[in-house]
């Protein structure tokens, strides 16, 4: 229980290396109850903290979301705080043989609570619900966020906020995958949604890195950019203003590839409705 923080200390007992992906998610329960989120999210990710300069961790990599990226619900909010958390640990590691990074993507294709098998379920009874159709999604499958954080793992030298380049998808989009004979009816955006996903601020462009399969966004005020280069990876700034956003993504899944994707990465079976 991340709210335990002698529990998770003696979980931590000869551990090198920590994937943090515990956290509450789901959108509006955080606007009904935000205290909870913040005592899972952000306490949580400080009793990590605390934990691994206790211990003898070497690195921790935290999976992030979207909805870090200029945050409009409290789910965002808490994880913006927990990103910060985590970055900031860095500058208080002391001597110790500890870094600190976060990977941050959209939504896993099919994950529990993800639109696809909500989609899906809905479609057997001939209609599927929009909450806005003009809405957009990065899509990221579950082995590519894994290898991303193999990737971070092998990488990361502390206080990175790692991106990946993935494609986006319209919502009526993969309605029409999934049910191109059901009625799609629109119910009106919930409380603390958005419209577009943005993993990539404006503001976030000035200390922002092109590696190539990813991004990463770098403290303002680091040298982690020199760091790289002495590594003799390629990396370049990305342009001022820069931002990465599902709307205006330079790649969009079209009808035909996301069925390609449900029946190749979730359902073997799946057949449009």
């Amino acid at each position: 229980d991340m709210r335990d923080s002698e529990r998770l200390s003696l979980a931590l007992e000869d551990i090198d290396y920590v994937i943090h992906a515990a956290a509450l998610k789901q959108v509006p329960a955080a606007e009904y109850n935000p205290m909870e989120f913040i005592k899972t999210n952000v306490l949580g990710a400080d009793n990590l903290v605390k934990a691994c300069l206790q211990s003898d961790v070497k690195k921790v990599v935290v999976l992030s979301t979207d909805k870090a990226a200029a945050p409009i619900n409290l789910y965002g909010a808490s994880k913006l705080c927990s990103d910060k958390l985590f970055i900031a640990a860095n500058n208080i590691v002391g001597k110790r043989n500890l870094r600190f990074s976060v990977v941050r993507y959209g939504n896993v294709m099919g994950s529990r609570g993800s639109v696809i098998p909500h989609f899906l379920k809905q479609s057997k009874k001939g209609s599927i619900t929009i909450t806005d159709k003009r809405m957009t999604r990065f899509n990221i499958l579950l082995k590519e966020g894994v290898e991303m954080v193999q990737w971070a793992l092998d990488n990361s030298l502390g206080s990175e906020i790692y991106v990946p380049k993935i494609p986006s998808y319209n919502i009526m989009d993969l309605a029409e995958a999934i049910g191109p004979n059901c009625e799609k009816i629109i119910t009106g955006i919930r409380p603390g949604e958005k419209l577009h996903e943005e993993m990539i601020t404006a503001a976030d462009s000035y200390s922002t890195y092109d590696f190539g399969k990813y991004y990463a966004v770098f403290p303002a005020d680091s040298c982690l950019a020199e760091a790289y280069k002495e590594k003799n990876l390629n990396i370049k700034p990305v342009e001022k203003g820069f931002r990465y956003e599902s709307k205006t993504n330079t790649e969009f899944l079209s009808i035909t590839q996301l069925r390609s994707l449900i029946k190749d990465n979730i359902y073997s079976s799946f057949t449009p409705l």
